[in-house]
């Protein structure tokens, strides 16, 4: 147990040994919930563009009154992970709700690439089909592999397909993450080979334009979209959003950041009504996801802090119980 005036420092190899996706998943899913409710506050991510493609963003929030609050603080260099680094690096800090003061720094990077995907496997168990069987990741980077693990936590797959602008890596991601998590994955020659027959979509890329188009889709198809976190890069056609039952993680945010949304508005082909709600309202009941087997549903994922403060705060619960984590006077 930690004493007062202690901060409790997380690091990577602890996030990662502790922050399961059956752990993430139903803390994900609650904090949707809560979002939806009006039970969380934050404001819209703040992000600085920076030399070469490179981003750093500033997310605070809190998890309601009397609750834990805090901020994210990330710095976004895409070329990371064909290096072996994380393409996002930086810290998620935790307030105590009493006292006011900083108990805990944990590692934002590995957060994010759990509670990502954790959160596209709480969007694809309400809205794909139950009988989901077909996985497709366009994109292989880091959160290409953790979307594979995390959708596998919500729907048996059969066939997992992969594509990715560089076949030698989509080739090495399908060996690699195929043995590692022992499920079936083929890399494709083109984007629209690898999602025609598929039941789920994700697609997690650093695509400027559309990697995916619409008319590609079978019926029944369920889509995250994932890669673009704020208004600019496109990752679908508007055919997509046009055609699609869309949810939002959050929608004020998808309003104002959610890029393949803004675009279509752009173009005249859909209004603020056509984002139909958030997730967290499929989750709680209040709102209708999928209504047949044949509708086209996508869910637009921006990232929300409520699941950084969640997900960092269960695990700061867990280091209080257990002892782990490196601590500092404060």
């Amino acid at each position: 147990m930690m004493g007062a005036g202690e901060l409790v420092v997380i690091g990577r190899e602890e996030v990662r040994a502790r922050l399961t996706y059956e752990a993430c998943i139903p803390v994900v899913r609650d904090a949707m919930i809560a979002l939806s409710q009006g039970r969380t506050r934050q404001t819209l991510r703040q992000i600085i563009d920076l030399d070469g493609g490179r981003a750093f963003g500033v997310m605070p929030g809190a998890m309601g009154p009397g609750e834990v609050f805090g901020a994210k603080l990330i710095s976004v260099y895409p070329e990371n992970f064909a290096k072996g680094a994380q393409s996002h690096q930086g810290v998620v800090t935790l307030f105590d709700p009493e006292s006011g003061a900083p108990v805990a720094i944990v590692h934002a990077g590995e957060i994010t690439a759990v509670r990502t995907a954790a959160a596209s496997a709480v969007a694809t168990d309400a809205l794909a089909r139950r009988d989901a069987r077909r996985l497709a990741i366009l994109g292989y980077g880091e959160q290409g592999e953790t979307h594979v693990e995390a959708i596998s936590k919500v729907r048996p797959l059969d066939e997992i397909t992969v594509w990715g602008r560089s076949p030698e890596r989509a080739a090495a991601f399908a060996v690699r993450v195929g043995a590692r998590l022992e499920l079936p994955i083929r890399a494709c020659a083109t984007a629209r080979e690898a999602v025609q027959e598929a039941d789920m979509v994700c697609t997690v890329t650093a695509a400027a334009e559309p990697i995916l188009e619409g008319a590609w889709l079978r019926p029944g198809a369920h889509v995250n979209l994932v890669g673009s976190s704020r208004a600019g890069p496109v990752e679908a056609d508007r055919a997509l959003v046009v055609s699609a039952r869309f949810f939002a993680d959050h929608r004020e945010g998808v309003l104002r950041q959610g890029a393949e949304f803004l675009r279509a508005k752009a173009a005249g082909a859909v209004d603020d009504d056509h984002v139909l709600g958030e997730i967290g309202e499929v989750l709680a009941g209040t709102l209708a996801g999928r209504r047949s087997s044949e509708d086209l549903t996508v869910y637009k994922s921006l990232g929300s802090i409520v699941q950084d403060l969640s997900t960092a705060w269960s695990l700061y619960e867990q280091a209080r119980r257990e002892g782990f984590g490196a601590r500092a006077a404060f």
